[in-house]
């Protein structure tokens, strides 16, 4: 490698980086290599074709201030950043808050079912009532006066309404309630399945694989990382 002259590097690096084969990664690598190819890698005909290729629509924003096109790249590479991570933060508060909404309906959901089913308990309690009356006026109709409780006596002549067609009634709201509860089940089971896939997603957006130890392998591993990104950061001062 030191026996190849400079124009020879200064064409391998050019043609890397029109062909788009060397990105401004490549270079920051390449830099850290050597002194030699520090000062070549750093060549303002390298850099700017790589300001105008990755961000052609922005080098009017540039101050006027910097001299280089590495300083340009450098500038609009920090700003690229920040947008960046200033548009996952709003997508991580979006699905926070959609998770907050989603926990919001299932426990209004869970409410109303408990609502529901109350008051199913109470019409079939009712409904239980009025069948044991129902016996009750049959029995006052049909057996001899002598064979009927005096308890079931009195529940008939306490009665004022139509034993029958409150049984009718009731029937209806049992049968109401329970395509109710039906519908807040099915309801309430759509609702956690949703919480759980955005929860899912919000791991998902908060997940960082250099900041997860399970997924490396040993820490001089994670040191290795950290001192080759902290070189590559270098390459631009």
């Amino acid at each position: 490698m030191s026996e190849l002259p400079d124009e020879l590097w200064n064409q391998i690096l050019q043609i890397g980086v029109k062909t788009y084969a060397l990105t401004y990664k490549d270079l920051c690598c390449v830099s850290i290599s050597s002194p030699r190819l520090r000062r070549l890698s750093d060549h303002d005909s390298l850099w700017s074709h790589l300001l105008f290729s990755d961000y052609p629509s922005s080098s009017s924003s540039f101050p006027s201030s910097a001299s280089s096109s590495k300083s340009l790249y450098k500038i609009r590479l920090e700003r690229d950043r920040y947008r960046k991570k200033a548009a996952h933060t709003r997508a991580v508060l979006r699905k926070e808050s959609q998770i907050a909404e989603h926990y919001r309906r299932v426990s209004q959901l869970e409410e109303r079912l408990i609502e529901e089913t109350g008051k199913w308990t109470t019409s079939f309690t009712e409904f239980s009532n009025l069948r044991t009356v129902r016996e009750a006026t049959v029995a006052l109709n049909v057996w001899q006066p002598e064979v009927i409780r005096a308890r079931q006596k009195q529940i008939v002549e306490q009665c004022s309404v139509s034993v029958d067609s409150r049984l009718r009634t009731l029937d209806m709201e049992l049968k109401l309630c329970k395509q109710q509860i039906a519908i807040f089940q099915k309801a309430l089971k759509d609702e956690k399945k949703r919480l759980e896939l955005a929860k899912e997603e919000l791991t998902s957006l908060k997940y960082h694989p250099l900041k997860d130890h399970k997924y490396m392998n040993s820490s001089n591993n994670d040191t290795h990382i950290k001192r080759r990104s902290k070189d590559a950061i270098n390459v631009f001062s």
